[in-house]
């Protein structure tokens, strides 16, 4: 299968007032012009994702929505994952993604640090085997068979 790994696009600054839950934060207007572009950037591409999974929190979840539109997918097809809000986990993400075909793009929408740890860890085999910058509305695409630690091929890796 094929994994387009994005963070989150650009939000609202950290604030314990106007957000006391950090999972509310939502994309500002350039976080969404930004993750439109790459978006477009994928579909030129010919990379569109099957379906698009996003961990639960706002900004995730609303950079899920962008990316479902820009690429054609459709809302209906971005589905809320857990395992994508919290370290990575191989074994839930798969429970949280379920069966996905050998020849199945997905999109997975995380936050950092867990996007590069994620990244690192089907590259290389543990979260702190490599050291990946990992930018807001960045893209890495990694062909994996299955959730296999240690299996995965970078394929590209796309900044805005």
């Amino acid at each position: 299968m094929r994994l387009l790994l994005i963070r989150h696009a650009q939000a609202a600054e950290q604030d314990a007032e106007a957000y006391p839950d950090d999972a509310l934060r939502p994309l500002v207007p350039k976080g969404r012009k930004v993750q439109r572009r790459m978006c477009r950037m994928l579909v030129k591409r010919r990379l569109r994702p099957g379906r698009v999974f996003s961990s639960p929190w706002k900004r995730a979840w609303q950079t899920a929505g962008i990316v479902a539109e820009e690429t054609g997918v459709g809302r209906k097809l971005r589905i809320p994952c857990e395992a994508l809000a919290a370290p990575p986990d191989l074994a839930e993400l798969a429970i949280g993604v379920g069966a996905v075909g050998d020849d199945e793009t997905i999109a997975l929408v995380g936050h950092e640090p867990w996007m590069s740890g994620l990244a690192a860890l089907l590259l290389g085999g543990t979260t702190s085997g490599l050291a990946i910058d990992f930018p807001k509305s960045g893209v890495m695409g990694i062909e994996v068979p299955g959730f296999e630690a240690g299996r995965g091929t970078l394929e590209f890796f796309l900044t805005p």
